[in-house]
């Protein structure tokens, strides 16, 4: 039914209204005829038709009119007559919770208020609370709204979309007329945050699939209900966040698919390449002439430029598509390719998951091993392991290995480079382990690049957790020469790792290219400390393949066998 989405439309005109100071009977004539369309149970489409429309109580002929304006045309010069002439800006504030048309027009025709910046200044100076019918505490619920707003316009971490994100994917897989579905933009590319959560889809009946879209449990507001595009508010764990859907033909998805992941740097190299030769490629298609020759799949699209299907990750113009030219595209790690996870905390330390508990959720992840990193004595904070609980914890784990098949678990550690750049645990001990872990907790500011330089001299230590101690939602990491702990582990054959916790991702793209370059070798490990946490690998995996990393860069694509010998 079209009802939510032509009382969205009356909404809009009633507050545009509103906004421009139009009289009060006319703004309440788009909110009650507004309120009916929500509240009416029979398909307004389906009254149309009957011509029905004026026996609803409220609509009236004024109103049946401009509904089926746009049942037949799929616009309403009304719409667009009462939105002109009103800033794009001003139109913004409206999706501020708490703040009326009302507030909005009064703000604008008073104080000049023409966009949210202008709107928080006039809050910050307490001119919108000396204006007649406002006080403090108003204002204060208005300026609730606007951080609530920047909130969901805020870019959000990977794991926060693309959780959410395949959410909506699995929802929308029931849709009515659904053919294909895809995430889009940033999200599909992996980048460690995202802005957009862009959905793709094609199909019969774009306004049935979006009615679909806009009906899931999790929406909070509906933005948009159209025939092609509807944009949503949902809840997350981390807020609300604004979902966006796009319908396109199934003979133009590829097209619009690879248009809409981007990056704008890459599309913009390719249209460059489409123009030279003597093709158009844009959304809909690649065109030569009036003739479309690509579009229903990506693979198509590239083809058809001469190029291979870039995978999602590489799409950023650095390089791709002339290395691509010369047949020399590198072939990054697949999310297949993992055999391992080398840095995950048990129950022994801070960790909430038993051994035969980690075996159980690595043996489902089709693993072949799984290291367990529990921490060091002086991470008391963490419950961290003495030398003989260590000792302990690696007889069970034998016995654990021997009683299991499938997944073996590795001995190891996440020992703490101490403030003299040695380590935690005593050398004899830490040349019994498979693994062996050494990571900063403290000291952030203190010699952190001589602490790791000279921790990386232990004969016993494998890899440099968490290299730069960064948290991507605020902290910036330890104060450390990268590039100098990069020459290091080369010159001492050390592996660094990729913490493929969301919220680090640690070693970022850059310098994990740059270890490529050096023949520095990578290690993924989740860093987990629950049950869940296993299924961040992807995020690492994600990040992994933004750097071009293949299987032969990274640790975990060994089998058991070659990680072992390649330990020794």
């Amino acid at each position: 039914m079209k009802n939510k989405e032509i009382a969205a439309l009356f909404y809009r005109i009633a507050d545009a209204l509103e906004i421009k100071g139009e009289v009060a009977f006319k703004v309440l004539a788009y909110r009650k005829a507004a309120s009916i369309l929500e509240d009416l149970g029979e398909d307004v489409e389906a009254l149309a038709d009957e011509e029905k429309l004026q026996t609803v109580p409220g609509i009236g002929s004024g109103i049946a009119a401009k509904i089926e304006e746009y049942l037949k045309t799929g616009k309403m010069k009304k719409y667009e007559d009462a939105l002109s002439g009103i800033p794009e800006s001003l139109l913004e504030l409206l999706e501020v919770r708490n703040l009326g048309a009302k507030t909005v027009q009064l703000a604008h025709k008073e104080l000049g208020v023409r966009n949210l910046e202008d709107l928080k200044k006039i809050i910050r100076d307490g001119s919108l609370s000396a204006l007649h019918g406002m006080g403090e505490k108003r204002v204060d619920n208005i300026l609730k709204g606007i951080q609530s707003y920047e909130k969901a316009q805020e870019r959000v971490p990977i794991y926060v979309a693309l959780t959410l994100a395949e959410e909506v994917l699995a929802y929308m897989k029931d849709a009515p007329g659904i053919k294909r579905l895809s995430a889009a933009g940033s999200l599909r590319r992996m980048k460690e945050t995202v802005g957009d959560i862009d959905i793709l889809a094609s199909g019969k009946d774009g306004a049935s699939i979006i009615r679909f879209f806009a009906s899931h449990p999790g929406v909070t507001r509906i933005l948009a209900e159209g025939t092609t595009k509807g944009s949503v508010v949902m809840a997350s764990e981390a807020g609300e966040r604004q979902v966006d859907l796009r319908i396109v033909d199934d003979s133009e998805f590829g097209a619009a698919l690879q248009y809409f992941t981007g990056s704008k740097a890459h599309n913009i190299k390719l249209r460059g390449m489409a123009k030279d030769k003597g093709l158009k490629i844009s959304e809909y298609g690649v065109f030569r002439g009036a003739k479309k020759i690509a579009g229903r799949d990506e693979e198509e699209v590239y083809a058809a430029l001469g190029l291979p299907l870039f995978p999602p990750e590489m799409r950023e113009d650095r390089g791709e598509i002339e290395l691509a030219l010369e047949g020399r595209l590198p072939e990054i790690v697949g999310y297949g390719d993992i055999r391992g996870d080398l840095h995950v905390h048990s129950d022994w330390s801070d960790g909430h998951v038993t051994l035969s508990g980690l075996a159980d959720l690595a043996h489902g992840l089709g693993y072949s091993y799984l290291a367990v990193c529990d921490h060091s004595q002086a991470a008391k904070y963490a419950g961290g392991l003495t030398p003989d609980r260590l000792r302990r914890q690696m007889k069970e784990i034998t016995a654990l290995n021997n009683k299991r098949k499938g997944v073996q678990l590795l001995t190891g550690t996440e020992v703490d480079i101490l403030a003299d750049g040695s380590l935690d645990l005593p050398d004899e001990l830490l040349a019994e382990l498979d693994v062996v872990v050494a990571s900063i907790h403290s000291g952030f500011r203190k010699n952190v690049t001589a602490r790791m330089l000279k921790a990386m001299d232990n004969p016993y230590l494998d890899i440099i957790g968490h290299p730069s101690g960064r948290l991507i939602s605020g902290r910036e990491g330890y104060d450390v020469d990268l590039e100098a702990v990069l020459k290091g582990a080369r010159r001492l054959g050390k592996a660094l790792e990729l913490n493929s916790y969301y919220d680090r991702l640690d070693l970022n793209e850059f310098y994990l290219k740059k270890s490529k370059d050096l023949g520095v070798s990578i290690s993924l490990g989740t860093d987990t400390h629950s049950s869940g946490g296993l299924q961040m690998m992807r995020f690492g995996v994600g990040i992994a393949r933004r750097a071009w990393l293949g299987k032969n860069d990274i640790l975990n694509c060994l089998s058991l066998g070659q990680f072992k010998k390649k330990m020794n």
